[in-house]
């Protein structure tokens, strides 16, 4: 074996690495820092008894302590929720009206409320509830079949035309394009829905829609446009849309409809949730003022909802 040269001035052996020319010496490594390495090795296998750490075909070892910290975190939210139990159960023995009125109950069903919508709700509604095209903007003040605690409580609970829920709201508008009206019948009432919204819209056509939106619409939208919330009818007397909003876009509506789908979040989150998640609805900016009263799950005699 060939031993490295060993260096003139310092009298150390080289470990025959060399960089343009300056060659590297064979100093032994610090204590300091062969004692702190020895401390971490100690330390790492100390770490993988205790600990869970060593990965396995299914799983890893459960170590000492048996504590992982998905089940540290679960911990923690079970003592919040213990400590929030009090809350929750008045929150459930408390009508909505009683909740509204009470401050501290208020103001613990609006931050649960926020919390519940950012999680369920947000991906269709939108983080802030402004809606989008199909979703409802929850922060205005436009309601198909009611704005108040009630109302807004029967739809989150039982949600709109699903197969999940024998009490979800339903309503759908016909196919008017599938033989029921003409092409030209339906341009023209597309027409007098926008004059009904006071948008522009052409005179002529307008005027011979109006009786196609008598003969065909105003059962359900109201003679005026102005909705009717027992059938789930929308009001079109106004600039809020939820679908359509241009002349075309309504006449596309009108030959094959659009219809929205919510879950039933009854059975998923819960009575206290769905209270906690309706308080906060309603304080949006949109909520209507009728006097609230004890939620039911009678089902309404004509069910349908969405905003």
């Amino acid at each position: 074996m060939t031993k490295n040269e060993r260096d003139e001035f310092s009298g150390i052996e080289t470990t025959g690495h060399e960089w343009d020319g300056i060659k590297e010496l064979d100093n032994p490594l610090p204590r300091w820092w062969l004692w702190t390495f020895y401390a971490t090795v100690i330390f790492s296998v100390g770490y993988m008894i205790y600990y869970p750490s060593i990965p396995l075909i299914e799983g890893s070892t459960m170590g000492i302590s048996g504590e992982t910290t998905r089940s540290i975190v679960e911990k923690e939210i079970a003592a919040a929720h213990d400590a929030q139990a009090g809350m929750r159960a008045r929150i459930e023995t408390s009508s909505l009206a009683e909740i509204k009125a009470t401050d501290e109950l208020y103001r613990f069903a609006v931050a649960g409320g926020s919390s519940l919508f950012k999680v369920n709700c947000s991906q269709c509604h939108g983080s802030g509830a402004q809606g989008a095209p199909g979703y409802p903007n929850l922060n205005d003040d436009d309601w198909l079949w009611g704005g108040d605690l009630d109302s807004i409580y029967t739809t989150i609970k039982h949600g709109v035309r699903n197969v999940d829920d024998d009490d979800a709201r339903f309503s759908l508008m016909p196919t008017f394009g599938d033989g029921v009206l003409e092409p030209k019948q339906i341009a023209d009432v597309s027409q007098y829905v926008l004059k009904l919204a006071g948008k522009q819209a052409d005179a002529s056509a307008a005027e011979s829609g109006k009786e196609v939106y008598t003969t065909n619409c105003a059962s359900c939208h109201g003679e005026n446009g102005e909705g009717i919330r027992e059938f789930g009818g929308p009001k079109l007397a106004d600039a809020l849309w939820l679908y359509a909003g241009t002349g075309d876009q309504i006449a596309a509506q009108i030959t094959k409809p659009k219809h929205g789908v919510m879950p039933p979040w009854g059975d998923r989150l819960g009575e206290v949730a769905v209270k906690e998640l309706t308080i906060y609805v309603h304080s949006l900016g949109g909520g209507e003022t009728t006097t609230a009263s004890e939620p039911s799950d009678a089902t309404p005699a004509q069910p349908s909802a969405e905003e």
